[in-house]
């Protein structure tokens, strides 16, 4: 099935790093959003309404933050505390249609105010895929995706970067392997040029 974690995983397995992911889906609750954020539980995914989350009292929105926000966000700190050096890389998928508009983009490679990864992966992915690999697209800070990295790299100055991939990339378990490989280039390259720590996923 297209989506995120079969790369994420992928990449895990790859580097050697450690994966938390969120056994919820984002309908549910974004993980990458904070209990403040409208969009933690939208009642709206594009066009299409979730019933679910509407009308939702301060009490269940707060009874989901309990159950799915919180170990998560718990769960993330630790695995990174226990890591030396390590490096924060969040991955998502994203459609290649949205509200009507196809989307050039295949490849985002997102960050905050810490571009130092981001920048030598974007240095390094024009030597290793033919893939439109763009800055902060399809989305970026001002668009409120990079909470885990502010949440949990910013504040320590640990390397982290957001990677954003189309999921019409990743229909096949064949393609998200490819991705996956790509990706690990990727980043094995730009943590060389950084430096080389170790990774955390």
């Amino acid at each position: 099935y297209p989506g995120a974690l079969p790369v994420a995983k992928g990449l895990s397995d790859r580097l050697n790093a450690k994966l938390i992911a969120s056994e919820v889906s984002r309908l549910v609750y974004d993980c990458n959003r904070p209990p403040s954020a409208p969009d933690a539980m939208p009642h709206q995914s594009e066009a299409i309404k979730v019933p679910g989350n509407v009308g939702l009292t301060a009490a269940q929105r707060q009874d989901r933050v309990d159950k799915f926000y919180e170990p998560f966000r718990t769960t993330l700190a630790e695995a990174v505390s226990a890591t030396s050096s390590p490096v924060i890389v969040t991955v998502h998928s994203f459609t290649p249609t949205y509200f009507g508009q196809k989307r050039a983009v295949e490849i985002g490679v997102l960050h905050d105010s810490d571009t130092r990864l981001a920048d030598a992966m974007l240095g390094t992915a024009a030597a290793h895929t033919s893939a439109l690999v763009m800055r902060n697209q399809p989305y970026g800070p001002d668009n409120g995706v990079t909470h885990t990295l502010r949440e949990h790299a910013l504040p320590h100055s640990y390397l982290n970067v957001m990677l954003e991939v189309r999921n019409d990339l990743i229909q096949t378990e064949a393609a998200q392997s490819d991705v996956a490989d790509m990706l690990a280039t990727w980043l094995k390259a730009a943590l060389v040029q950084i430096g080389d720590p170790k990774c955390a996923v």
